[in-house]
């Protein structure tokens, strides 16, 4: 008979806090429908797919996305089964024209049994017709776009097996005292919509130095001889901004709604508080010279016509002494910046 704490170390139960699957023996298994159908809206929802020579569209709205999804952890190896039918709305535009086109991308069946993502049938179809949507179409079903959406399914299907089963596989014995060693706090940031509201609070009764600081608004219009795609694209792409401005923009690689961004040295910096492709942006902004505290609100409008692309800025809470320069500072180091570094100053049409 062996004693106490010897033999074959298979039928050992290693001391745990929870007793529970030791050296990951049995069978577990965790449901990721939920887990899945929240990555797949993240990840398809205003995802911009965009092709040079054709023009490009934004995914709106995930329409449907039926299924499930399961992670399963035996002896220590984790197995995946997932099936899923996805549908989902985009709308668009051609290079040089202002007609919108809508449609739709479905996913009939989307599932483990696919080893190559060129597998999976992607079918597009049309709201909107005419030759705008049949030259979209073609796009998304045999070019730049079936792979982008192909890109996007991989995604998930890389998501679900290294993110969502990450404790899947639970530690064994002396692995606590090292995960509790490198484990940080993470402080969960308040709501956007919460600090936005706030912020505006704030800047309608800000007090400097005990005396009301006096707030204007700046509305500004300029034309770009561009597509509305590719100011947007210089406006919220980090290596766009970064050519332009000719300096470092501390950024994600593409502006994402409350993500911060660090322009021209550090003279500007802000927020981003909303971003509806190729239409709209809405930031919070401010200069480094400006009073602490201050933080405006810029509203950036574009509307692509055939002629042009007109852009429309309406900026809320600049300090009124710093109007002028503010203004100034739009056209030099955005508007003629852009119009040199990219030729949104000579005729495109």
């Amino acid at each position: 008979m062996a004693k106490w704490g010897e033999g074959d170390p298979r039928w050992i139960v290693e001391e745990r806090p929870d007793a529970t699957n030791v050296n990951n023996w049995h069978w577990t298994e965790k449901n990721a429908d939920q887990w899945s159908k929240a990555k797949i809206k993240e990840l398809f929802i205003n995802h911009i797919i965009e092709s040079p020579k054709i023009g490009s569209v934004v995914i709106e709205e995930v329409d449907k996305c039926d299924g499930e999804a399961r992670a399963n952890n035996r002896k220590g190896k984790l197995i995946f089964f997932y099936e899923w039918e996805i549908v989902v709305k985009w709308k668009g535009h051609v290079n040089g024209s202002d007609k919108e086109v809508t449609g739709k991308i479905e996913i009939p069946n989307l599932s483990e049994e696919h080893d190559d993502m060129e597998d999976v049938d992607v079918d597009i179809s049309l709201t909107t017709k005419g030759p705008e949507g049949d030259a979209l179409k073609e796009m998304l079903r045999k070019g730049d776009g079936v792979k982008a959406i192909r890109a996007i399914l991989s995604s998930y299907v890389s998501a679900l097996k290294n993110e969502y089963a990450t404790d899947l596989v639970k530690p064994k014995k002396g692995d606590e005292a090292t995960k509790a060693v490198t484990k940080q706090a993470v402080a969960k940031p308040a709501t956007q919509g919460q600090a936005h509201r706030n912020n505006e609070t704030n800047m309608q009764n800000l007090d400097i130095g005990g005396g009301k600081l006096e707030l204007s608004e700046i509305n500004i219009e300029e034309e770009m001889k561009c597509t509305g795609q590719e100011l947007f694209n210089a406006l919220t792409r980090k290596d766009m901004i970064q050519i332009f401005t000719g300096g470092e923009a501390k950024m994600h690689e593409q502006a994402i709604e409350g993500g911060t961004f660090e322009l021209l040295g550090g003279n500007i910096t802000g927020k981003y508080i909303e971003v509806l492709p190729f239409t709209k942006i809405v930031q919070q902004w401010r200069l480094k010279s400006w009073p602490t505290g201050v933080v405006s609100e810029v509203t950036i409008s574009i509307k692509q016509t055939k002629e042009d692309t007109k852009i429309a800025i309406k900026q809320k809470g600049v300090p009124t002494k710093e109007v002028e320069s503010t203004r100034e500072g739009w056209q030099r180091y955005y508007f003629h910046a852009m119009k040199r570094s990219f030729g949104f100053g000579a005729s495109l049409f």
